[in-house]
């Protein structure tokens, strides 16, 4: 596939978003605007600022003749709408044009039943694809070997890119990259919350969660040790940290055992999307 390719993205919501932004953010994404394509009747806010700014056509639907154009269609939409999405654009889908789905628990099989035999790549990236430092797994059939090069230069405008074989292990990342943005999130929220529960004023306690959750990141991702080791040089015996920690790591496996139990739950409810559908 060549690096000029005609791409359809559909669904601009903060997936198709967070992708976009990452393909027109870094010129070796390959991805040229004028030669991509939004699709979607309601395109979020920030999908509405990035047609603005680029000039991206943007339509509603691909009609039958700029669907036979298209040499890559991204499918960024919920899973409940596969059959639909599928039925309106499958029949005029050109035969050398390929799939990138990134959408929650729909398999291979699945989106081979709904596209027919050509190249599909199967991805779990994660929101953090906007800011340039997502995290994106993927997994393809036989034939979308083929665009592998080409996924992954796409996927890497957004942050780092990684292939596994086995499909079965992207219910592990939906659960563990895909959805962890959410987990830090909630963290950041429980910490202001705790801060500001000390006395702390909202705002500054606010600061203080997102800073420190940012450096914290940052120093994981600039040091060669693991989270432990960090965790360990930090964690002074008898000291304040060691206190903190002591609750966290508490009875019935403390923090540990509930991130376990949230990564199954995840996992859990990934499968069943690719078993029905449903949404996130």
């Amino acid at each position: 596939m060549t690096k000029t390719l005609k791409i359809a993205l559909v669904g601009g919501g903060n997936m198709g978003g967070a992708l976009a932004a990452g393909w027109l953010r870094k010129k070796r994404s390959g991805v040229d605007p004028a030669n991509l394509v939004i699709v979607d009747p309601a395109p979020g806010e920030a999908v509405q600022a990035l047609i603005a700014e680029h000039g991206l056509t943007a339509v509603d639907a691909l009609d039958e003749s700029l669907a036979a154009e298209i040499d890559l269609l991204v499918l960024a939409v919920k899973p409940q709408m596969l059959e639909q999405v599928a039925t309106l654009i499958s029949p005029h889908l050109g035969a050398e044009a390929a799939i990138l789905s990134v959408m929650a628990g729909v398999t291979i099989n699945r989106l081979a039943m709904a596209f027919g035999d050509r190249p599909i790549v199967r991805a779990m990236p994660n929101t953090a694809a906007a800011v340039g430092a997502g995290m994106s797994v993927c997994v393809a059939n036989e034939a979308g070997e083929t665009i592998k090069d080409a996924a992954t230069r796409l996927l890497k405008g957004a942050g780092t890119v990684e292939w596994v074989t086995d499909e079965r292990l992207i219910g592990a990342v939906t659960a563990v990259s895909g959805s962890g943005p959410a987990y830090v999130f909630l963290l950041a929220e429980a910490l202001a919350g705790a801060a500001s529960a000390e006395g702390l004023p909202r705002d500054l306690a606010e600061k203080l969660a997102r800073e420190t959750i940012v450096g914290a990141g940052a120093l994981l991702a600039k040091t060669d040790k693991s989270p432990q080791e960090l965790r360990r040089a930090v964690t002074s015996p008898g000291g304040t940290t060691q206190a903190a920690v002591d609750v966290l790591m508490g009875r019935g496996g403390g923090l540990p055992e509930l991130v376990r139990q949230a990564v199954t739950a995840a996992e859990r409810r990934s499968r069943q999307l690719g078993a029905n559908g449903n949404d996130r």
